[in-house]
């Protein structure tokens, strides 16, 4: 059985995307200096400088293809799906540790999935049933783990990791749907996401980090350019071009990658090897995925 070209491409472009993501929840942990906000500014002023050096070359053509509905769509998901969702994530890192916040944001297949189960194409959610209690029971499982015998800190940071969850759920739902309907291709619409993120993170700069220019030294700078760069300019435009090609339930699913990414540099992190309950949990996880893909296969190829 052969797999549809644009569905495989598709699951190519979310797979490096997630590849790209799974260091956002790594770079708090090297900058314990910073706060989640402080860390999400810098970030996000740094994205808005190379999307904007990416994107002056064709700006011309670009905004004759904006609508007013696209610049209100790029400042609502600019501001609730990168700069609040970062910051959220940024302050679980630095108060719950990277499992415990990746695998808490490694639900957002599920949300994804729930929400993309009525539109045109999508699977049957009863199909998708068992894959998505597989994908579901793994995060569970190394849930479970990550907190046993462990000292949680402040609930402010599951708080701060469950409205990640929701901020990015809702960003993937809505970025999906918006790149359906406008005529800017993906790759552009990544780099406009990230001019409007950086004008936002600009007017916050001042505020934010006016009295904290002390912790902000040249490591600081790298990785939080570093971030950028990676899960920011190339991750986003590898999103775009997945969310395009990809069912909106097939698309959350691929999201998974995200978690396995930030597990695999946790542990490299740590300088450990996952545990058996950590290797049977990700099992699980890249189970849920792999039976989700044969379900949208053969749908496509059902007559």
């Amino acid at each position: 059985m052969t797999t549809h070209p644009s569905l495989a491409k598709g699951i190519g472009y979310g797979v490096a995307a997630g590849m790209c993501w799974g260091v956002i929840f790594l770079g708090p942990a090297l900058t314990p200096q910073l706060s989640g906000l402080e860390f999400a500014v810098l970030r996000f002023l740094a994205y808005g400088l190379f999307s904007l050096a990416l994107l002056l070359p064709r700006w011309r053509k670009v905004r004759a293809q904006l609508t007013r509905a696209d610049w209100r769509a790029l400042g609502w998901l600019s501001l609730v799906g990168t700069l609040i969702y970062y910051a959220l994530v940024g302050s679980a890192v630095q108060r719950v540790g990277v499992a415990t916040t990746s695998l808490v944001v490694g639900l957002i297949p599920v949300l994804v999935a729930l929400a993309g189960r009525g539109d045109a194409g999508a699977v049957p959610f009863a199909r998708l049933l068992p894959s998505l209690a597989c994908a579901t029971a793994g995060v569970a499982l190394i849930s479970l783990h990550a907190m046993h015998g462990a000292a949680l800190g402040s609930i402010v940071g599951l708080l701060c990791a469950f409205g990640a969850l929701l901020t990015w759920s809702w960003y993937a739902v809505s970025n999906a749907r918006r790149l359906a309907l406008t005529a800017v291709s993906a790759q552009d619409w990544a780099l406009l996401t990230g001019v409007v993120t950086g004008a936002l993170a600009l007017l916050l700069a001042v505020p934010v980090l006016g009295s904290h220019l002390a912790s902000v030294d040249l490591h600081a700078v790298l990785v939080t350019a570093g971030v950028a760069l990676l899960a920011s300019v190339i991750g986003g435009a590898f999103w775009n071009q997945a969310s395009r090609l990809l069912p909106l339930a097939l698309s959350g699913q691929v999201l998974v990658i995200e978690t396995l990414s930030a597990l695999l540099l946790g542990f490299l992190w740590e300088q450990r090897w996952p545990d058996s309950q950590e290797v049977v949990a990700m099992v699980l996880l890249v189970v849920g995925v792999a039976w989700c893909l044969r379900s949208h296969q053969r749908h496509r190829l059902t007559p």
